[in-house]
């Protein structure tokens, strides 16, 4: 596995979400291995790396929907390692997949109803249906609406309201910003900035880094399926040499 040249230590929070020596694929050929990496209580933490480097199957391998043929993760302590996806959800994990994966003959109120879950997963307060509508307030005139209808950046949103109403103690959010124009990037920014601000622990994925720069501390960059390296934003840009090294994406 490469080292880190930065290990982005300092200030850390207690792990929440962590990962280690994790190794998933398909079949028994691994596309990531030997992945190590922590999200604190109430942090959000960036995974950064071109296509085909290994983001997407760390998400599904943390979620369980991806083989792990070694490695762990664990939750608050507690091995969920290969967990089927729906025990997992009951665990605290929220995962928003890369596609926008709503139910199209569905209205927005119906797909929030089928991930809502009551408790609030070690929040302060819990995430109801009304309050992932005022977050998502363009969702709310559309609230009768089949999801078939909504633009592509209305049915991102929805992907990760309806995560948001099963009450994840840590959110997994694949590329969210993939495919969007500008403004709607930017507005869907302001929403995760505001979910970090609440105290929610979330593991972004991201091919954009001003999204991701601009939302977390600490990044992990990955390409090949292995971690190469491990560091803090601002101690990147205040080196241009891990710059030019790492952020080539």
């Amino acid at each position: 596995m490469p080292t880190s040249t930065v290990d982005g230590q300092a200030g850390r929070p207690p792990a929440h979400l962590d990962v280690t020596d994790l190794a998933a694929g398909y079949g028994n050929v691994p596309v990531i291995s030997d992945v190590s990496l922590t999200v604190g209580r109430g942090e959000l933490v960036s995974v950064i790396g071109p296509n085909g480097a290994g983001k997407s199957t760390l998400l599904k391998a943390i979620v369980g929907i991806v083989r792990v043929l070694h490695g762990a993760v664990r939750l608050d302590g507690t091995d969920v390692t290969g967990y089927a996806s729906n025990r997992l959800t009951r665990a605290g994990v929220g995962y928003v997949p890369q596609v926008r994966d709503v139910f199209h003959g569905l209205t927005v109120m119906e797909n929030l109803e089928v991930g809502r879950r009551g408790e609030a997963g070690g929040q302060a307060a819990a995430w109801t249906v009304d309050r992932v509508l005022e977050l998502f307030s363009s969702l709310k005139p559309l609230r009768h609406q089949r999801a078939r209808f909504l633009s592509g950046g209305e049915q991102r949103m929805l992907t990760i309201a309806r995560a948001l109403v099963g009450n994840p103690k840590v959110l997994l959010l694949d590329e969210p910003s993939e495919g969007l124009a500008p403004l709607v990037v930017q507005a869907l920014w302001e929403h995760i900035r505001t979910l970090k601000e609440a105290g929610l622990a979330i593991l972004l994925s991201e091919q954009n880094l001003w999204f991701a720069s601009g939302l977390s501390a600490r990044v992990y960059i990955i390409d090949k399926g292995q971690i190469q390296l491990s560091s803090t934003f601002s101690e990147l840009e205040a080196s241009p040499e891990l710059k030019r090294t790492h952020l080539a994406l």
